[in-house]
């Protein structure tokens, strides 16, 4: 059996600040308007679809798997910004990443208080710091 993720649907205060700051942390071309969202476009024909609900929401976790190099640039318009970050999901390493399973990873929050990592290494990889 093969299963893929295709999509899922953000919640968002306001759906183009929310795209637009995730396409900039992650370098990303433009969302582009697909009806009721706006579509930010992954690799392996994911797609991030950011909608405004109109009803308050709870703040969701997004992990994403990038290359070293990426995340460098990640990690530099993350510092640019002065973007509040943290080495571990509880907080309490902030402004720093972490080396976890062999990699490097980073939270931080976007406009909508959604919790965003990236990291250059799947959990289970490596050694955890």
């Amino acid at each position: 059996m093969t299963i893929l993720f295709n999509h899922t649907i953000i919640a968002a205060r306001d759906k183009q600040q929310s795209a637009s700051f995730f396409t900039e942390i992650f370098d990303l071309p433009p969302a582009e308007p697909g009806g009721f969202f706006l579509v930010v476009r992954l690799d392996g024909d994911v797609l991030l679809q950011f909608a405004e609900p109109g009803i308050d929401f709870p703040p969701q976790h997004y992990a994403f798997l990038v290359s070293e190099d990426d995340f460098d640039g990640i990690y530099a318009r993350i510092r640019v910004a002065d973007i509040e970050h943290w080495a571990d999901p509880r907080g309490k390493l902030p402004q720093q990443y972490n080396t976890n399973h062999g990699g490097r990873g980073v939270y931080f929050c976007d406009p909508s208080g959604h919790y965003l990592e990236a990291i250059t290494q799947p959990y289970g990889a490596g050694t955890a710091a």
